[in-house]
């Protein structure tokens, strides 16, 4: 990783075509071959007169791009690639014009590079326009990682890409600034570390921190460089108090060698985020990595480290033995000593290149190590096809984000999961029908509920039923995309179903009961079944069907002996929250014990006598009425002038911070009814729950600015239907 942080470090003195043009000589031993050589002409002479930001010419960004990629192993197509990757869209040559120059394998990787347009080529939306910047940030995130499912190599050339930009991103705008490394965080970052570049993706995790809470940043630097004296120290008598061990053991010098690192600043970070405590809390500041030459003498390292030294049983990690999805080997151990505790991380030489360059490695290093799977990437493309862009955009980063457990089928086949998975999300990374029908499981052979949150090293059976019954309420507990994906269309489904059923249901109670063939009829006579659904959430579409319905039955005689059409007109009704149509009087609405609807979410209202009982759309209960052809009646939420709201912000702690929220807030006409501060109380930051009335209608653009501007935890509306106004 020094090594590649001083590859970094070196493009900070590149401000010139021919400076840049011999970093590239010198990365590739100055044997640039003569593709190489006519794609760098090509892409100077392309770039001629363009510049950048910082007044640099437009072309030594390519070139060091290409550098980028040629350390990391790229061969002589993604270097070329590398070199072009901005001609078509920013210059006059075209695709066709690189196939014949360079050959279809250069035009098939720009290509897909071109197609991923990159964040810094967009037009910023303005601060406000927060909706259009997830869309636009969301659509270029999956137009990127499905180009890049026909060459993984694109994908590597585009994080290189990414690299450099983040080495320059301090001539742009502040908000162009945060922009880019939002972006970076949660797109380019953990997909440099499902490549299994850790060198890429710890630089690009800690250039967007830097950019995205730069006070934070600023904070746990300054406290870094402060102690560094002092942690220098401790880490040089630990890392001699090692080698003295080892060689009393038997290894030679050359046998090993030992580097170490104090914790990276985002990492940090995220720590006292996660456990809220403070820099001074966290204990594994310290690690060293122990490098050796064959796996045996991995296993030797720790039972020396673990023999002379107090271990930390429950931080052990063995991923030699169960390598990381990604392919990342090695050992995880934590210890004790002089009141002080170190991280200690063993691995082989090969291991160490396969963590450090991942998929590049088998460039690099000519197929060394584990080849890190690529399965994430047709996980993410079966969100695509079932999900909208927003969803997509949230649950492609939970996937990307999350840290892994490996869990065993009982046929020893591994599966690598999120951390917090449950059994189902492991019926569904097996296969989806798996999930579709799991009505069981045993873990380590003991009945366990399919909600069971998994650890490292289970071993999981699923026992499938005959039916599929949708887990709609589950969609929340599971942590995988696959399985979400799967329960939110089966769910889409069963409403649907639940829809169709209910229309059919409100119609013949509207002509009183006994008209439930006739309605069936026409609506299946008129082709209505799939736009039938409609009528339950469609008070318009609902009258039009009703209207038609009458029209064909007025020359049924037994129909007009029973009703008269006057009789049919529906009539709006008000109970506290809720408003029924119908053309029966409604005496009171009831909530039904089984299930708890809250505000706005999805309803149906089932008439018995004079009475409506409420029930969510997908109780279970009210489906076997509504299935048995339940009389039913149109219901809608109430518009309530004023919502409730809990917002978790986490506030700098010092003085004026909260009154200034407050501030913010009141602005929109907020009328705050609860203030709590919880959680731990850091030397940064302090975490404040605020409850708070607003008649506002559009909650996002609230929303929106509180995000922007403060470090929001969570915020959601309290609003719940037994709440009577």
């Amino acid at each position: 990783m020094a090594e590649s942080l001083s590859l970094f470090a070196s493009f900070n003195d590149i401000n010139t075509i021919d400076k840049a043009t011999e970093r590239l000589e010198h990365i590739l031993f100055h044997s640039m071959s003569p593709k190489v050589r006519n794609a760098l002409n090509s892409c100077i002479a392309a770039h001629e007169g363009q510049v950048r930001k910082s007044g640099i010419p437009y072309a030594v960004h390519p070139i060091l791009v290409s550098c980028i990629v040629a350390y990391y192993g790229g061969e002589e197509s993604m270097i070329c690639a590398a070199l072009l990757h901005d001609v078509v869209e920013d210059t006059d040559y075209d695709i066709d014009w690189i196939k014949d120059e360079f050959g279809s394998d250069v035009a098939s990787l720009v290509d897909s590079l071109t197609k991923i347009v990159d964040i810094r080529k967009e037009e910023f939306p303005s601060n406000h326009d927060t909706n259009e910047k997830l869309v636009a940030a969301a659509l270029s995130f999956r137009k990127m990682l499905l180009a890049s499912i026909k060459d993984i190599r694109a994908l590597v050339i585009k994080i290189s890409d990414r690299m450099h930009n983040m080495l320059t991103l301090d001539v742009l705008p502040e908000y162009k600034q945060r922009r880019i490394a939002e972006e970076t965080l949660v797109v380019y970052a953990p997909i440099a570390h499902r490549l299994g570049i850790s060198s890429i993706k710890n630089e690009l995790e800690d250039k967007s921190f830097y950019y995205i809470f730069r006070n934070d940043y600023n904070k746990i630097n300054n406290y870094l460089k402060d102690n560094r004296q002092n942690l220098v120290l401790k880490l040089n008598n630990f890392i001699a108090k090692i080698s003295s061990l080892l060689m009393q053991e038997g290894f030679m010098e050359s046998d090993f060698r030992i580097e170490s690192r104090i914790k990276r600043p985002y990492s940090i970070f995220l720590k006292m985020q996660k456990k809220g405590i403070s820099i001074d809390e966290i204990l594994d500041l310290l690690a060293i990595r122990i490098i050796v030459n064959n796996e045996i003498d991995c296993y030797k390292v720790l039972g020396i480290v673990h023999l002379h030294l107090k271990p930390i049983v429950s931080r052990f990690k063995d991923y030699i033995a169960l390598p990381k999805e990604n392919g990342y080997q090695t050992i995880h151990t934590s210890v004790f000593d002089e009141s002080s505790i170190f991280e200690v991380q063993i691995r082989t030489i090969k291991m160490h290149n396969s963590a450090e360059f991942g998929i590049a490695a088998h460039w690099k290093y000519k197929n060394t190590g584990m080849m890190p799977s690529t399965e994430w990437i047709s996980n993410l493309q079966y969100q695509d096809n079932n999900s909208n862009i927003e969803e997509f955009y949230e649950l492609a980063k939970n996937d990307l984000y999350k840290e892994d457990i490996i869990v065993f089928s009982p046929a020893g086949d591994t599966y690598t999961l999120p951390v917090g998975a449950v059994a189902l999300d492991f019926a569904y990374a097996v296969h989806t029908e798996l999930g579709s029908y799991a009505k069981e499981v045993y873990i380590n052979n003991l009945k366990s509920s399919l909600l069971t949150i998994l650890k490292s090293g289970d071993i999981v059976r699923i026992i499938t039923g005959s039916n599929l019954e949708p887990k709609c309420t589950w969609i929340d507990a599971v942590k995988t995309s696959r399985a979400k994906s799967a329960l939110k269309l089966q769910c889409a489904l069963k409403i649907k179903e639940i829809e169709q059923k209910s229309a059919i249901n409100i119609l013949s109670t509207i002509f009183f009961e006994q008209n439930l063939n006739a309605v069936e009829t026409f609506v299946k006579e008129n082709n209505l079944i799939n736009q039938i659904p409609k009528a339950t959430k469609d008070l318009d579409f609902l009258i039009d069907i009703k209207n038609r319905i009458k029209n064909s039955l007025k020359n049924n005689v037994n129909f007009l002996s029973k009703i008269r059409l006057d009789r049919l007109k529906l009539k709006r009704q008000e109970f506290d929250n809720l408003i029924i149509y119908s053309n029966h009087t409604i005496s009171e609405t009831l909530f039904d014990y089984c299930c708890h609807p809250k505000h706005n979410d999805e309803i149906l209202a089932i008439k018995n006598g004079s009475k409506v009982f409420i029930h969510h759309k997908l109780c279970e209960r009210a489906f076997l009425e509504v299935n048995d052809g339940a009389r039913m009646v149109y219901v809608d939420w109430k518009e309530d002038k004023n919502s409730s709201y809990k917002v978790i912000v986490a506030l700098e702690d010092k003085k004026g911070t909260l009154a200034t929220f407050l501030n913010t807030i009141l602005k929109y006409d907020c009328n705050v009814i609860g203030i709590s501060y919880s959680g731990y109380k850091s030397q940064f930051m302090t975490t404040c729950e605020i409850i708070f009335e607003t008649p506002l209608k559009d909650i996002k653009s609230l929303k929106e600015i509180l995000m922007k501007n403060y470090k929001i935890i969570d915020f959601f509306g309290l609003k719940d239907a037994y709440i009577q106004k």
